[in-house]
């Protein structure tokens, strides 16, 4: 059976009625989320997207038709009600709204009956999440999930308005694009023009923001969709919405003061939260060695405390082998918790398995000040009691430790300290504590995962491939003796293969120092390798230097060479910058090399595409088709 609802208009939302109208006609509609039938009154009560109304039927004022009508109402049917407004008669509810109120209903109509639902629609429902999404429709229902939604679209309206009056642009920019090299796989969209070519979903609207700056819009904001073709997280599905936004004539504190007073306006206009502005800020190194993450919870303490000095000359193997690779030993004071059950501690040790640790140590303060500890029997009592005091241990504690990698053991100790965190009750979810993470090391932060040790040095004027070297010198210094190979960064066709086959050859020849080269169709713009009647390298001629006969060369410098370390050192500080450009060039090393009368050889690469880079957003383009059209992976 369903009525029309025709003829009726709804005056109020069902959280919209209030003592105010006590007294007042109101007509109220949405879904039946409980009935209780007493008899003489049955009472309902009637739920819609702003919460929970209770209606009161009984037969003198709704009829006898109406009266059996509400007797049959079952959960999830959606009905019209007619009624007034009147103080409740039994105790008021305090966990409503609408507690200290009811309708006395005088009609309803059945808009809408509803079979048994599957699950209840209730706050925090346990059903699983395969049967929520497939009856999403019904989820959508449960209070929890819409007063999100409600929030959601406050938070987007708020946001809409500050941006505004920050002269902000709401700008809408492209959804099917072309695809640009970004850090995850792009969604393909097939063109129905253009046969073989794709649209790209956009991954975020960088270049196109970047774009709107170049074009002097000056201020740009968009509620962006994005898309990334990559594994789910936490905080991130393949599709996604995000605030976006670009200023122009601006430096890093104004943006921040912007984002900062963006939330704080937030904050108190959606939930009435007044946040403090500035926000702290704390160095990416701070926030890995004391929280072991780059967005750390703040709101309790349980920091890691790097111990790597106290233990470096102790007898357990498990702490100084990470030292001697490299690595750290770093621990957490879990405060109190002595006497958790050894079955609790195996759980965490599997839980930091899980995030990439070979185990966890631990050791267990007693109330007595004596130690139980899965390593007391390689640590002397001395060793122990400094570790303890590093620890700032105390009667009662329990200390966990990780011992690996830096990266490794920042995320054992980190996920451990959160995890420990929300078990034992330390977090206040009431409090925020907003904070920027600043001085992110990129480059380091990748260095540092690696199995190998890396160093790095900053080249802080760029002049020229020869002065880059000059900065390594130190390096080199080190590895006298060795072969070092010099590559530059934008040739990514340079594979593993010719870089080894060139170094055999290199010892083999027993050169000063061996050349990377490439026969290429068309050389115009490369550095010609002239060769001797022996095959060795003669010379390398650049492009504007080289006479007629030497530019039908075809065999070219992909800029990779293999050095003697010693032979490259004894010419490095000769190499002159007495040329237009003003720059040292590499290149110059191996003309020492020859009139010190030292071999330099040069090995031809197999692939002419070892000597393909990118000096320009259109030669990277350029090498992005290369890859595709040859079926080049990462």
């Amino acid at each position: 059976m369903a009525e029309s609802m025709q003829g009726l208009h709804r005056s109020h939302r069902c959280t919209e009625v209030s003592n105010a109208n006590i007294g007042e006609k109101v007509t109220v509609m949405g879904w039946v989320q409980k009935r209780r039938n007493l008899g003489s009154l049955i009472f309902v009560d009637l739920r819609d997207r702003s919460g929970i109304l209770q209606i009161v039927f009984g037969e003198e004022n709704v009829g006898a038709e109406g009266f059996e009508k509400a007797g049959t109402l079952r959960s999830e049917f959606v009905i019209a009600v007619e009624g007034t407004v009147q103080k409740r008669t039994a105790a008021v509810n305090e966990n409503l709204k609408t507690g200290d109120i009811e309708v006395i209903a005088t009609s309803i109509r059945v808009l809408s009956e509803a079979q048994t639902p599957p699950f209840h629609i209730e706050e925090n429902s346990k059903t699983s999440e395969d049967i929520r999404l497939k009856y999403r429709y019904l989820d959508l229902r449960r209070p929890d999930i819409q007063r999100n939604l409600m929030l959601r679209s406050n938070v987007l309206r708020v946001m809409r308005d500050f941006m505004a009056n920050e002269g902000f642009l709401e700008i809408e920019t492209p959804i099917l694009c072309k695809s640009t090299p970004e850090g995850a796989r792009d969604y393909l969209v097939p063109s129905r023009i253009h046969h073989g070519h794709f649209y790209a979903l956009p991954q975020s609207p960088q270049l196109f923001k970047q774009l709107l700056m170049a074009s002097g819009y000056d201020r740009y904001f968009q509620i962006a969709r994005c898309f990334r073709d990559e594994d789910l997280r936490a905080d991130r599905q393949p599709e996604f919405t995000q605030a976006d936004m670009e200023l122009s004539f601006v430096d890093i504190d104004d943006v921040i003061e912007v984002n900062e007073r963006l939330l704080k306006h937030l904050f108190k206009e959606v939930i009435n939260v007044d946040v403090e502005i500035p926000f702290k800020r704390m160095p990416w190194q701070e926030a890995m060695d004391r929280f072991g993450s780059d967005k750390p919870d703040t709101r309790f303490g349980m920091e890691l405390c790097d111990v790597s000095e106290v233990v470096k000359d102790c007898g357990f193997g498990v702490f100084t082998g990470a030292l001697e690779n490299g690595g750290s030993v770093r621990g957490i004071n879990v405060e109190g918790q002595a006497k958790m059950p050894r079955k609790k501690i195996d759980k965490l040790v599997e839980h930091a398995k899980g995030c990439g640790a070979k185990g966890l140590a631990y050791l267990c303060i007693n109330e007595d000040g004596t130690y139980k500890s899965s390593f007391a029997k390689f640590m002397t009592e001395a060793e122990l009691d400094a570790l303890v005091a590093k620890m700032n241990g105390k009667p009662g504690d329990l200390l966990l430790f990780a011992a690996d990698k830096n990266k490794i053991v920042w995320n054992v100790l980190g996920a451990l300290r959160l995890m420990l965190g929300a078990e034992l009750g330390l977090i206040d979810e009431n409090k925020y504590n907003f904070l920027w993470v600043t001085e992110f090391p990129l480059l380091d932060e990748f260095v540092s995962t690696l199995d190998f040790k890396v160093e790095t040095v900053y080249q802080a004027e760029r002049l020229g491939t020869g002065h880059a070297v000059m900065m390594a010198k130190d390096f080199l210094e080190s590895h006298k003796g060795d072969s070092v190979v010099i590559l530059n960064g934008d040739a990514p066709f340079m594979d593993s293969k010719t870089i080894e086959k060139s170094l055999e050859q290199h010892i083999n020849t027993q050169s000063s120092a061996t050349v990377i080269s490439a026969m290429v169709d068309d050389p115009t713009g490369y550095g010609r390798i002239v060769r001797d009647e022996n095959g060795d390298v003669k010379s390398i001629v650049e492009q504007k230097d080289g006479s007629e006969e030497i530019l039908k060369i075809k065999e070219v410098n992909s800029g990779g060479f293999w050095f003697d370390a010693e032979k490259l050192l004894s010419v490095l500080g000769r190499i002159s910058s007495d040329n237009n450009a003003k720059e040292y060039y590499l290149p110059d090393a191996l003309k020492l090399l020859l009139s010190d009368g030292c071999k330099v050889g040069a090995y031809t690469a197999e692939c002419s595409d070892t000597v393909l880079g990118a000096n320009d957003p259109a030669q990277l383009e350029e090498l992005n088709n290369i890859a595709k059209d040859r079926g080049y992976t990462c």
